[in-house]
């Protein structure tokens, strides 16, 4: 299962199953693009086709989480709302920069990752992972 699968379920309204909360499903998410993207940094580009695959899915990932913090019915904090909205455009530009040769993977992990510290501290202060 991709992330942008498990993302586009978090989100959709005909889930049925009470059983993971949007940032539970976002932190999978992050997660695995995460693993994937180290993965295929490790390769050492010898595996294009494995880091274009996990670049397009996080991608992905951003581009609905840019539209979920669009959204007039988000209840983040405006200027977190705008950061996170910030966040994807600059993954976009980096990704294409990395699909062509001109920057590094590892700033596009650093950005999940912190955004995965984000999610973790919210589980923390509200005592809910699942």
């Amino acid at each position: 299962m991709n992330a942008y699968y498990q993302a586009q379920q978090a989100y959709s309204s005909s889930a049925q199953s009470p059983l993971r909360t949007d940032r539970s499903a976002e932190y999978q998410a992050l997660s695995e693009i995460i693993r994937r993207l180290n993965r295929a940094a490790k390769e050492g580009g010898t595996q294009f086709a494995e880091l274009a695959a996990a670049i397009h899915d996080n991608r992905q990932l951003w581009t609905i989480l840019a539209s979920d913090v669009a959204s007039t019915d988000n209840a983040l904090p405006e200027t977190l709302r705008a950061q996170i909205f910030y966040l994807a455009e600059f993954t976009e530009q980096h990704s294409r920069k990395v699909l062509k040769g001109e920057a590094d993977v590892s700033v596009l992990i650093e950005i999940n990752t912190a955004v995965m510290r984000g999610l973790s501290a919210a589980f923390a202060a509200t005592g809910a992972m699942s």
